[in-house]
């Protein structure tokens, strides 16, 4: 489990999170949703270690993350960025190697080779494989990214907000291959999303944070209510119950 201990941080004297306390479960999909600003992506970067906190602990299944060593921590938890723009001419191919790096320190194996056309073949990019990343519309080369992810082999996966600037078809393509690297490769999912309907149909776990603090944690069908929801976005909702799915209308 990832376990959040008393975190802090501000930037030039603005509390951007404050006294955070968290666990996240091992296994499933863990959604962090929230208004902006309230430090959700500020939380994933010190969680990944991108970032140091002012105060507090971050450990992944008992490691403190800002004092375990670089490339074991690149084994057991692995992160994508919100902003994945690459300078270098890349192909997919090559792109989703590097998810490798921890292990083959660039030279690849045949297992990592191995590992390589899994995560390929998992986000359906085969017939991309040597296309170059400036080649792919917005939706394929954020599947490249996740192929990279998945590629590095970790239990822990965190994703900061992997729908943005994407249209529905290619949000919901993506949000569903999340579901699957949870249920079928038995990873860790953590992922900050902005489209609560998204969160409550695809987690098992929501976290809600409001002003720099965790304000409820729990199952969508127990986070997904029209009272708690306005208590978080400070708007109205209208929550309609399908089946067993909650379908959140904010156009209210």
């Amino acid at each position: 489990m990832i376990e959040i201990r008393d975190i802090t941080k501000s930037y030039d004297g603005t509390v951007v999170l404050d006294r955070v306390d968290l666990t996240i479960p091992k296994g499933g999909v863990t959604s962090i949703i929230g208004p902006n600003g309230v430090g959700k992506s500020t939380l994933l970067s010190i969680a990944s270690r991108l970032m140091a906190p002012d105060t507090g602990t971050v450990t992944v299944d008992g490691m403190d993350v800002q004092k375990t060593a670089g490339d074991v921590l690149a084994r057991r938890l692995s992160f994508m960025r919100q902003d994945n723009q690459i300078a270098a001419r890349l192909t997919v191919g090559d792109l989703v190697a590097f998810g490798r790096y921890p292990y083959s320190k660039g030279r690849l194996a045949v297992e990592d080779h191995e590992q390589v056309d899994r995560a390929i073949g998992f986000v359906a990019l085969d017939t991309f494989r040597d296309r170059y990343l400036d080649q792919l519309s917005g939706g394929q080369r954020q599947r490249a990214f996740v192929a990279m992810v998945l590629a590095q082999d970790t239990d822990y996966v965190l994703f900061d907000e992997p729908l943005n600037n994407l249209d529905m078809r290619h949000a919901l393509s993506t949000m569903k291959l999340l579901r699957r690297m949870a249920d079928d490769f038995g990873k860790t999912v953590v992922v900050v999303l902005h489209d609560i309907n998204f969160a409550a149909t695809y987690s098992d776990t929501l976290v809600a944070m409001h002003e720099g603090r965790v304000a409820a944690v729990g199952r969508p069908d127990e986070i997904a209510r029209p009272e708690r929801l306005r208590d978080i976005f400070e708007m109205d909702f209208i929550v309609h119950e399908i089946g067993e799915r909650r379908l959140i209308d904010f156009y209210v």
